[in-house]
């Protein structure tokens, strides 16, 4: 697998180069600062992959990925970025990037991008991907009336229909009939699905109770 770096500062782009190298199937193929470096050296070497910084100086790496698509390089892109915030990943999102790492990773962690990427798949950081999470959870939890929001709560802190009446004052029937409705608009399988969903986006925290 072909790499080029493209990053504004020399020593990143030296660093980047030596965790490549840890890699037997990855070969370090050029580097660039600018976009006009950047289009050269993918012009020359084809690469598979470009590892690019978001920001370089007063350009951006997304125009790098955008003119790199218009001219037909079959490239896949991982922007490193010490930006985390969700105005920027749906920016990289919009440009078609593959991987999203931030610059904060551990080696093995931009290694294991590499690989993901270079078979094909997305990337995203942990970070990001959890934050990502959160949001299409949210747009999702959005559906439910605020009662099947409260049964939610229970079934993420382990209440069986039973407990789940008697706290919300309605019948068992009503229980399963909210249930289904939550499982339906969250797109999940049974209770226990919903329970780990609720945990997973914080909706609550589920903390068992221990006997000494």
């Amino acid at each position: 697998m072909k790499i080029v770096i493209v990053d504004d500062h020399p020593l990143v782009r030296k660093g980047l180069a030596a965790v490549i190298s840890m890699q037997q199937n990855v070969q370090f193929a050029g580097e660039a600062k600018n976009q006009r470096e950047a289009m050269l050296v993918l012009e020359e070497t084809q690469p598979d992959l470009v590892l690019l910084d978001l920001k370089l100086a007063d350009e951006s790496g997304l125009d790098i990925i955008k003119a790199a698509r218009r001219m037909g390089f079959n490239s896949k892109f991982i922007l490193l970025t010490s930006s985390a915030s969700r105005e920027d990943f749906l920016k990289a999102e919009e440009a078609g990037v593959d991987g999203y790492v931030l610059k904060e990773a551990l080696p093995e962690e931009l290694l294991y991008a590499i690989q993901l990427v270079g078979k094909g798949r997305k990337y995203y950081d942990p970070t990001i991907l959890e934050n990502k999470l959160r949001e299409e959870a949210g747009s999702l939890t959005d559906e439910l009336t605020p009662k099947e929001r409260e049964v939610l709560i229970e079934l993420g802190q382990g209440a069986c229909n039973r407990e789940i009446a008697a706290k919300l004052f309605i019948s068992e029937f009503t229980v399963k009939k909210h249930v289904s409705q939550i499982l339906a608009k969250l797109r999940l399988a049974d209770r226990t699905q919903a329970a780990l969903y609720a945990n997973a986006i914080g909706l609550v925290k589920y903390e068992p109770i221990t006997t000494i």
